[in-house]
């Protein structure tokens, strides 16, 4: 779990996830529109929280420019869950660490990464409740090659995939995307 606390901090981990990020949005912009119309960036920005960056994040989406049509086309992503306001790693992650480490103080928790006893607890009540019901949970939950406890998520999903963070978020990145979900 030092692991863990050690990726919320590095930068360089972040900076990934963006690459990863810009290079699935390329994909989407190549590809172009379901209409056959070209898509042209319509890109917003994001002020996520909880990595101690306080910086604008542009999320990358398109639109497509056929008159008539205008369906935005948003890439699925690494960076961001859903419309959470914290980065997807932070919701992962740190749900996990209060899981396998108690000694975390929801103090020290609240401090280092501005999340406060409530919305820790929404976290743990939408992997257990929400997520589990989702598309995405339902399609993959048999792909695994050990039995994922729901009721011990997202440690448990962490512990499927060999502890490796960025698979996770690939296997959960099509829940950023409505767009990302049909393709």
């Amino acid at each position: 779990m030092i692991l863990y606390q050690g990726m919320l901090s590095d930068s360089r981990f972040l900076e990934l996830l963006t690459r990863i990020d810009a290079a699935r949005a390329e994909v989407t912009r190549v590809a172009g529109c379901g209409c056959g119309g070209v898509l042209h960036r319509a890109g917003y920005d994001r002020k996520p929280r909880g990595l101690g960056s306080r910086e604008t994040v542009r999320r990358e989406s398109f639109c497509c420019a056929e008159d008539g049509c205008r369906k935005r086309a948003t890439p699925p992503s690494l960076r961001f869950l859903g419309r959470r306001v914290f980065f997807g790693v932070v919701v992962l992650l740190v749900p996990a660490l209060r899981q396998s480490a108690p000694w975390q103080t929801l103090a020290k928790l609240e401090t280092v990464y501005g999340i406060t006893q409530r919305t820790l607890l929404r976290w743990q009540r939408w992997w257990r409740e929400s997520f589990v019901k989702s598309s995405v949970w339902r399609a993959g939950q048999g792909l695994f090659r050990r039995p994922v406890r729901a009721a011990d998520l997202p440690g448990s999903l962490l512990e499927a995939f060999d502890r490796k963070v960025e698979a996770v978020l690939r296997f959960l990145s099509p829940l950023s995307s409505r767009t990302g979900q049909a393709r």
